[in-house]
């Protein structure tokens, strides 16, 4: 486990990669968030068709690739699953769909807050009351078993996926679509963009950095660790936008965002109980598939496909608001953590830890 001293560097690093995105292009607010970019990458493979959120996201290339390279000479990269892969699945499903209707993954919601988002305050309420939940059921036995030592082709499948869609898009462009308008059409150039996303992940791999674990770490074992390197990348950005003019501190007026508070808070309240119930967020996923894990690998696939049903069928929310559909999800989203949690509890073997 790092010291404080290494998610303070750690925390410093993230939030550089951030402002260099957002500098070179990214959209406000949203330099770097992994549900959002997996939504645009589904956007621009045509799984769905909405207009404004489609791109090749590099950065999450570059996130799994740079954890893989920094897992590899650390002698960390291990292929492994078996660990209750369809839940996975739909635990990654269903954390995609809180993190659609919040509008952003818990790095977004670090990264909005730091931009003067009140919104995103509102629903870090709702991500640590997740967080909680999770913890009280991992206190009470929960687990999705051990995952088995398998084939080390296999830690490279889903990576491999992924690179596959990066060099068609280098290729075959025209095999994808790019958003013309909205945030879709907003990036940094594809050498900035994967750059950062090594960056990004080899700092993340090296840390074993986790929104919902940093939380989860205090209300479990009352360390502060990780949370060190998330409040330090709040704070870089934070400087960055007061010296740039770029916070605003408000409801109304957000870029990519929406004031309906009691779906902010449901929102990232699923995104914060689906972590823990999965051993880490969004981001961790993305680490854990760099390192060889199957099991990471088909949440992260379910993330895809999370993306793809939510803005098939409505349920992703806009800058003005949530859908009828959207919350109708949300509720049975919270429904289904709670029955995937309960069915789980009293097994003896544990989830690998983030």
């Amino acid at each position: 486990m790092a010291n404080k001293k290494m998610y303070l560097t750690v925390g410093v690093g993230f939030g550089l990669v951030a402002i260099m995105l957002a500098y070179f292009g990214n959209p406000a607010n949203m330099a770097i968030c992994v549900a959002c970019f997996i939504r645009d990458i589904a956007g621009s493979a045509k799984l769905h068709g909405a207009p404004p959120v489609q791109y090749l996201r590099h950065e999450i290339i570059g996130i799994i690739f740079g954890a893989m390279l920094m897992a590899i000479p650390r002698k960390e990269f291990q292929a492994r699953s078996g660990s209750s892969t369809a839940t996975r699945f739909l635990l990654g499903f269903t954390m995609m769909i809180g993190a659609l209707v919040f509008l952003g993954c818990p790095l977004r919601m670090v990264l909005r807050m730091s931009g003067g988002d009140l919104n995103a305050y509102v629903g870090l309420i709702g991500f640590v009351g997740g967080v909680f939940t999770g913890s009280i059921f991992l206190k009470q036995g929960y687990s999705l078993g051990k995952p088995q030592e398998t084939k080390k082709s296999s830690g490279f499948m889903v990576p491999g996926f992924f690179l596959a869609l990066f060099l068609l898009f280098l290729v075959v462009p025209s095999l994808f679509v790019v958003s013309k308008e909205g945030p879709g059409s907003f990036h940094a150039p594809v050498v900035i963009s994967l750059v950062g996303g090594l960056v990004f992940g080899g700092l993340a791999q090296l840390s074993a950095i986790c929104f919902s674990g940093s939380i989860r770490d205090i209300f479990l074992m009352k360390n502060f660790n990780r949370i060190t390197g998330v409040l330090t990348l709040f704070v870089v950005v934070l400087i960055y936008n007061i010296a740039t003019g770029n916070f605003h501190l408000s409801f109304a007026d957000q870029p990519i965002a929406h004031m309906e508070h009691l779906w902010n808070i449901l929102g990232l309240y699923v995104v914060g109980f689906a972590g823990v119930l999965l051993s880490g967020c969004p981001l961790r996923q993305l680490i854990l598939t760099g390192q060889g894990s199957s099991d990471a690998g088909v949440t992260v696939i379910g993330m895809l496909v999370g993306a793809a049903f939510a803005h098939n069928f409505g349920l992703a929310s806009s800058g003005e608001g949530t859908t009828s559909f959207g919350r109708i999800a949300i509720i049975l989203s919270i429904a289904l953590l709670f029955i995937i949690a309960f069915t789980n509890l009293g097994k003896k073997a544990e989830a690998s830890a983030n």
